[in-house]
């Protein structure tokens, strides 16, 4: 077991003792001290901290940028962009500092008729109601991932459920203040949820994260070619609506991973609120702002 690994395993150990100390507490007869139930929680920051440093560190010299095919096809749009900010998802850990998260868009339809008629889209944020919404209102929920790569599989899951949208800003406060601290006292896999990771070769890896449950079409020790359904895209782990969280990395084992500058070929790296179409060319459409930064 490496270093790094010891330290994110020693990480989440402190934090369920903390927890459950303080569970303890309630019942013990002397209560413990105030201040002993905060010391394993005062060590999970700690080891946090020191793991950051090591993954900024590392970040801080990136590896070439490797070129490699879209993960999907058809409409979508990045949020959470390495084109925009590193890391794109605030943090270094678990591989994602050059991870994008893509959100699909139906195809445009022919100017409607009458002038309440057109493309679908899908459902936007909204502040309170609906608080939740089923997966089948999204675009990118069953959506295809296709390999980026040639590859072998050395890691598949879909065995976790997939949630309802946390679409809303209820449902938004009820994922960061709760949920998303429970997944991460958990581990990688249950912030990820259904994943899988393709070995590229080259000390490359490529991560999908998200997927529907029931949904691969690969197993362990497969070889697959560039192109080829391995999965379809879900909402399943730490997620507030289906869309596909892409990223490249130099280890398949997210708790040490290093990530890993990537390219689609013909399509580049695409900015917060572009729209691209794989194959094809980013078209540069806007999302409104109360749209961006709300998928994870």
């Amino acid at each position: 077991m490496s270093v790094r690994k010891a330290v994110m395993v020693l990480y989440r150990v402190c934090w369920i003792t903390f927890f459950a100390m303080v569970v303890l507490s309630l019942f013990a007869h002397p209560p413990f001290p105030y201040w002993l139930t905060w010391v394993p929680a005062a060590a999970a920051i700690a080891l946090v901290l020191a793991a950051g440093r090591k993954a900024r560190s590392a970040a801080a010299d990136p590896r070439p940028v490797v070129e490699v095919e879209p993960p999907v096809s058809g409409r979508w749009t990045a949020l959470n962009s390495p084109a925009d900010k590193v890391p794109s998802h605030g943090i270094h850990g678990y591989g994602q500092t050059y991870a994008i998260d893509i959100v699909a868009e139906p195809e445009p339809e022919p100017e409607p008729e009458h002038e309440h008629e057109g493309a679908p889209s899908r459902p936007k944020f909204r502040r309170l109601w609906p608080i939740a919404r089923r997966n089948h209102h999204f675009p990118a929920f069953g959506a295809p991932l296709l390999a980026v790569a040639d590859g072998t599989v050395v890691y598949a899951a879909d065995g976790r459920r997939d949630h309802l949208s946390r679409n809303s800003l209820p449902a938004l406060v009820y994922l960061m203040l709760i949920e998303a601290s429970v997944r991460d006292v958990l581990g990688p896999g249950s912030i990820v949820g259904n994943h899988l990771v393709l070995d590229l070769g080259d000390g490359t890896y490529a991560m999908y994260a998200h997927l529907r449950r029931g949904s691969l079409r690969v197993r362990v020790g497969e070889a697959v070619q560039a192109g080829r359904q391995l999965a379809e895209c879900g909402n399943s782990g730490n997620s507030t609506e289906p869309h596909v969280h892409f990223q490249l990395m130099d280890d398949p084992d997210l708790d040490v991973a290093i990530g890993v500058p990537f390219t689609w070929r013909g399509i580049g790296v695409p900015a917060n609120g572009e729209t691209f179409t794989a194959g094809g060319a980013v078209d540069g459409r806007p999302v409104p702002d109360s749209d961006k930064a709300q998928v994870f």
